[in-house]
């Protein structure tokens, strides 16, 4: 495994529909394999963005029979490159829908999948409001993703939020945690890199947030400005924008091990009762 890694985070505007969106994201992975990524990350809801429940339900189907994810594993297997779907929303083998992350690996093969733990459940200061337990099934499990090129961590936007889901992604293997989001234009402004900073100093690893950005088709406005951040906390590369993009960065590894030793607040923290 070689200490060095070059990435490539996608910045989406993703349509309505399956086959738009996967005519809008192919261009942008090739892009980025082009200029050198070897893994490649995009948003969430690369698959399709919709926020009528009633419209989208119907069009949604199982991870490997959709047509977004299969076009990226065909790609995958052209490119040669490592693809990490950063959601995809699709129905799960239980016919609920869920909020779902898949790694496909050069082959073209899905090697791990996760699905969103936390949903966005909240009423905004702006009088917006979003009920994602509404339509989608929570996951359960947090994943760490053993590969040739690093041990990866899979979380997926609002996880964000939760301090926990990354410290115990960095116990179990994790030097860098993926952040594929469709953050809000409210929440985005006052939020997104101080979370993702802070994440990557908790933890001591690279944090890569690919995004959506800009206005939908549904009406939706989301924040874009793509991140890449070290595990010192500094920003190795951003967008700083909301429009359709790719964000290319190169990864020292040894960076993470540097900064654990450095403040090793892993080891460091105790068990305590109360309050």
């Amino acid at each position: 495994m070689s200490d060095l890694l070059c990435v490539g985070l996608i910045q989406t505007r993703t349509p309505a529909t399956h086959a738009a969106a996967l005519a809008h994201v192919a261009p942008l992975v090739r892009e980025a394999a082009r200029q050198g990524a070897r893994f490649i990350l995009t948003p969430e809801c690369t698959n399709v963005l919709q926020k009528d429940r009633a419209r989208l339900l119907p069009t949604l189907t199982s991870l490997e029979g959709d047509p977004v994810v299969s076009g990226l594993r065909d790609l995958a297997r052209e490119l040669g490159v490592w693809i990490d779907v950063g959601s995809a929303l699709v129905v799960r083998e239980d016919g609920k829908a869920a909020n779902r992350q898949a790694l496909i690996d050069p082959a073209g093969a899905i090697v791990a999948t996760y699905d969103k733990l936390h949903m966005f459940d909240v009423d905004l200061p702006t009088g917006e409001t979003a009920r994602e337990s509404a339509t989608y099934e929570p996951g359960e499990r947090a994943v760490v993703v053993q590969t040739p090129l690093a041990a990866f961590g899979l979380t997926i936007c609002y996880d964000m939020r939760f301090p926990a889901l990354h410290r115990a992604l960095a116990l179990g293997g994790a030097k860098v945690i993926t952040a594929p989001a469709a953050f809000t234009r409210p929440t985005g402004e006052a939020h997104w890199e101080i979370l993702l900073r802070a994440r990557a100093i908790e933890t001591g690893s690279f944090v890569l947030a690919a995004a959506q950005g800009g206005f939908h088709e549904d009406g939706r406005g989301t924040w874009g400005r793509s991140i890449v951040v070290g595990p010192w906390g500094e920003v190795i590369a951003g967008l700083d924008h909301d429009e359709p993009g790719v964000l290319i960065a190169d990864l020292d590894l040894a960076a993470a091990d540097k900064a654990r030793a450095a403040i090793p607040a892993l080891k460091n923290a105790r068990a305590f009762t109360g309050p």
